[in-house]
């Protein structure tokens, strides 16, 4: 009996360990962390300028972890599925989304915001393409962060909108932390 009582005090921690990692990065607006706000752009907000960094999207394929692709690929699943309840079609995976999203969640390691930490927007990492974006942190598996998305107006926007294609990374930084990034493009 008394491994039993052992068994569900470490559970019972790890689980409020968890909730309160949410709240501690989630609220926290005075360290710049993003809040509730997903983000998404129209054509015109370009003009005739088009940005591409090919720098990082180059390093970004070198972050991509086996346990992480799997993760981005059920993320998709997940997504496809509310997109179905919906009656709406699924989303396409686009390779080159998915290698801005992976530059998005490691720069969200230094600036866990919709701004780039050089101060550029975030679609410059590959403005032909990007045209909506959500963003997590501290979500260790795929199910997790699509229910925080979907429970947050903003970006259930974006994954049940108007868009036709996506690309997900995640991301596990030095420290642990976990950084997502959802990119949506047509």
């Amino acid at each position: 009996m008394k491994n039993k009582k052992v068994k569900w005090f470490v559970i019972l921690a790890a689980i409020t360990a968890a909730v309160c990692a949410v709240l501690f990065f989630g609220f926290r607006k005075d360290k710049g962390l993003v809040d509730e706000t997903a983000v998404a752009r129209a054509e015109s907000d370009e003009g005739d300028i088009h940005y591409f960094d090919e720098d990082a999207v180059a390093l970004a394929g070198e972050a991509q972890t086996t346990v992480a692709m799997n993760e981005a690929i059920a993320t998709l699943a997940i997504v496809n599925a509310h997109r179905s309840n919906a009656g709406l079609p699924e989303l396409v995976w686009n390779d080159s989304l998915a290698q801005a999203a992976m530059v998005r969640a490691q720069e969200c390691m230094q600036s866990f915001s919709h701004t780039r930490p050089n101060g550029s927007a975030w679609w410059t990492v590959n403005s032909v393409i990007m045209y909506g974006e959500n963003l997590a942190m501290n979500y260790f598996n795929a199910n997790n962060v699509v229910a925080a998305w979907m429970a947050s107006p903003t970006h259930m926007a974006n994954i049940v909108g108007s868009f036709t294609s996506v690309g997900v990374a995640c991301y596990q930084a030095p420290n642990g932390a976990w950084y997502w990034a959802q990119e949506f493009g047509y």
